[in-house]
């Protein structure tokens, strides 16, 4: 299995991936812009071949980046959804120069405008996204999300309803987070539960379009709707929900992510990660 977490691009997007080896990381999630800024500072030529020099030294994979959380291309609000479009394809071309496969992103929220209305704006822009960039090869990677207030995303057929209106289904694919679909009202912890939720997922998106799994235990009750995490076997999944996605032989060859509490030492990554790998049956 291929095991990483979010690690932080502070001082230079190069310092993600040393920090990544520090934490015991396989594979690694960054941001590769400030989060909570619409415009991003341009690479400097030093720090693109920093970073490359860093994955060739470590060993340290990075297999997605995540967008930053302003973005809301589902908006009814024209400016921020052209804001929100132009964000992400800015973001959708730092990935191309990185060498970032992944690029995850919360589909949306439809502020009131009706989940059918958020799901047609969401697939038009990317369909808008894709249109720009046709020598891109980055994969938009649909997040499977909590539900909370009118974000889209938290029911398996909306991210299915996406796919289907998108145009160039080649790059097109989902992030599952645990955290997320148990909260949203998917069952994991008991193996019957795991593998029906698993049977719904394939039968309704496929599991040939699971790119990224973000391994986040909940800190809220099943089905609550609301999207706190916590450390691995110390939310409401519990460690046996976890054991289920680390010995699915399906899984094997797609990176999970931790996207869990920590401090600047990273003691948590590696006791969350040293985890995780003690629930894998040799």
């Amino acid at each position: 299995m291929l095991f990483g977490a979010h690690e932080s691009i502070a001082g230079g997007i190069f310092n993600a991936v040393y920090r990544g080896r520090w934490a015991t990381c396989d594979v690694i999630q960054i941001f590769n812009k400030s989060n909570n800024q619409w415009r991003a500072k341009k690479f400097a030529v030093d720090e693109i071949e920093k970073y490359f020099q860093a994955i060739e030294e470590t060993g340290v994979r990075v297999a997605c980046s995540h967008t930053s959380y302003l973005i809301n291309i589902a908006s009814p609000d024209k400016n921020l959804n052209e804001k929100s479009f132009k964000s992400l394809r800015e973001e959708m071309e730092r990935c191309d120069v990185l060498k970032i496969p992944n690029l995850v992103m919360h589909p949306g929220s439809h502020v009131g405008a009706g989940e059918d209305v958020g799901l047609d704006r969401i697939a038009g822009n990317l369909n808008r996204l894709f249109d720009d960039l046709p020598d891109n090869r980055v994969v938009i990677c649909l997040e499977t999300t909590a539900g909370q207030g009118s974000n889209l995303g938290y029911r398996f057929e909306q991210l299915a309803s996406i796919i289907n209106k998108v145009d160039n289904k080649k790059q097109m694919g989902v992030c599952l987070d645990t955290c997320h679909i148990f909260t949203a009202g998917y069952p994991l912890t008991e193996p019957k539960d795991y593998k029906k939720t698993m049977k719904t997922f394939d039968d309704t998106i496929g599991l040939k379009r699971l790119k990224i799994i973000h391994l986040n235990d909940s800190l809220k009750e099943f089905a609550s709707r609301r999207d706190r995490h916590e450390h691995i076997g110390q939310g409401f999944i519990g460690l046996e929900g976890f054991c289920h996605f680390v010995n699915d032989r399906r899984l094997k060859k797609i990176p999970m992510i931790l996207e869990t509490p920590k401090g600047e030492d990273l003691i948590e990554d590696i006791e969350n990660l040293k985890i995780l790998r003690s629930l894998v049956k040799k």
